[in-house]
């Protein structure tokens, strides 16, 4: 089944999801998700189909994130949506994370939140020549998630951490010098691979093929001080080193990180640190934790209000610093929600 949001095709051998919002930079829905997942279900279980790859309509965005004024509204009205999409959303990523068959993603352009969850968690990710990788959550009062708990803070020299908390970006080089991406392909010849997979190729047997090479990485340039900057037992270590070092570099990193949510900013510094010694399916089940007790937080709804509904780009944070924030203000966002917990079905 599909919808004017997103098209599921059945091509020869391939299971075929297109992200269909480009007036939206394909922001994904709530409805979008509940026809992704049983489709991916459906077609786990069908043996006529040997791979999945997902793409996008249009050059802007693959994706840039999940529909934020959507969830933004459902919160303010105390609707239970709000915290009902990133439940079925999380079961996605996971689903996508366990997947048995071959998950090719083809990013092209803008790719954030919830695009990062349809194609990072992927057995084969291509990145095209517009891509722009970022996970800005922390500027609006949310926190990297989608699984960011766990593919960030495996990232090696404190990328991950930097990551999180600036939200910098990255491009095609960067993400493959990290390994958030493998692939380089033009996006003019994913039809061609698209073809070829219905036909039952293997996609190791021809995504090489195809793989240009991006060139340098900037990151890379970095990535020793990005090391340094961002490592510390704590996340008041990293403001203290940025705030010491007077590098252009440091002090524009230290000016971003300052705009930020600081109780985004004091949750996501655990929430990397944890996520690096939990499995994928218990960094969800955290997520989902933080998540339910951000949408009933001051600063997600303040931070959506200024730079997304009326982009007057100046929140006012509560706390407004992340000295007035006690270790016991971070713990609450992580205790267990009982029977309200992430569960995953494993049908």
């Amino acid at each position: 089944m599909s919808s004017e949001e997103v098209f599921l095709e059945k091509r020869g051998s391939l299971g075929l999801i297109t992200l269909n919002r480009p007036e939206a930079l394909n922001a994904l829905t709530l409805r979008m998700v509940r026809e992704i997942y049983p489709q991916l279900q459906a077609w786990k279980k069908d043996q006529n189909i040997t791979s999945i790859a997902v793409t996008a309509v249009g050059d802007k965005a693959f994706c840039a994130g999940g529909d934020i004024r959507a969830l933004y509204e459902w919160g303010k009205s105390g609707d239970d949506r709000a915290t009902g999409f990133y439940y079925e959303e999380y079961q996605l990523n996971q689903l996508i994370k366990s997947y048995p068959k071959p998950y090719i993603s083809f990013v092209n352009g803008i790719v954030m939140g919830g695009g990062v969850g349809l194609s990072v968690h992927g057995s084969h990710r291509v990145a095209g020549e517009n891509y722009s990788f970022a996970m800005p959550e922390t500027g609006i009062g949310l926190f990297p998630d989608v699984g960011g708990s766990y593919f960030l803070s495996r990232l090696e020299k404190n990328a991950g951490m930097y990551l999180a908390l600036t939200g910098s970006r990255l491009n095609a080089s960067d993400a493959i010098y990290l390994g958030i991406a493998e692939y380089y392909i033009e996006s003019k010849n994913y039809e061609e691979l698209i073809i070829k997979l219905s036909e039952g190729l293997l996609p190791e047997d021809i995504l090489e093929k195809y793989n240009t090479g991006p060139g340098d990485s900037n990151f890379k340039t970095n990535s020793l001080i990005i090391e340094n900057l961002f490592s510390g037992n704590n996340l008041e270590e990293i403001f203290q080193k940025l705030e010491n070092d007077e590098s252009e570099f440091a002090q524009k990193l230290f000016k971003t990180i300052n705009s930020k949510s600081p109780t985004s900013l004091k949750i996501v510094f655990k929430q990397i640190t944890d996520g690096a010694k939990n499995d994928f399916e218990e960094c969800m089940r955290m997520e989902y934790r933080m998540v339910e007790r951000v949408m009933s937080d001051h600063d997600f709804y303040e931070g959506v209000r200024a730079l997304i509904i009326e982009k007057d780009n100046e929140p006012k944070w509560k706390p407004n610093t992340i000295s007035k924030i006690k270790d016991k203000d971070v713990e609450k966002f992580f205790d267990n929600l009982g029977d309200k917990e992430l569960n995953f079905n494993k049908g």
